[in-house]
């Protein structure tokens, strides 16, 4: 599977999941994986989903407008960089967001995401 289709499967499955079952996530992250969130530093697994877990809405509806990829050193990882807009519950307007993933492979020959960083994109 070339990178481009590994990057695009990668963002499908991470916002299909998260829109549905957030802690589902959890398996993507490891002990050393960092979440940005806004500005926020999260690291580990378990932190990581439960903050992404605690977030203030029920209902999320991603949609991806942008997904770039970039190799990433020499065991085969990768940069995705995600940009779109979800649509929270009950909120009239969708909000812009943009979201970078190093995704390292592992072993049994799927990735995990060892770094992830998101931001609002207000305007």
């Amino acid at each position: 599977m070339d990178p481009e289709s590994v990057a695009k499967a990668f963002v499908e499955h991470y916002y299909r999941t998260f829109d549905s079952n957030r802690a589902a996530l959890g398996g993507l992250y490891q002990e050393g994986s960092m979440l940005t969130f806004e500005g926020d530093k999260i690291q580990g697994a378990p932190a990581i989903v439960a903050k992404i877990s605690s977030l203030p809405f029920q209902q999320c509806a991603h949609a991806i407008s942008t997904v770039d990829c970039q190799p990433s050193g020499p065991s085969g990882g990768m940069l995705v960089f995600a940009s779109g807009s979800l649509q929270l519950g009950g909120e009239q307007h969708p909000l812009k967001f943009s979201q970078m993933f190093h995704l390292i492979p592992t072993p049994q020959g799927s990735f995990y995401v060892l770094n992830d960083i998101f931001r609002l994109n207000y305007a």
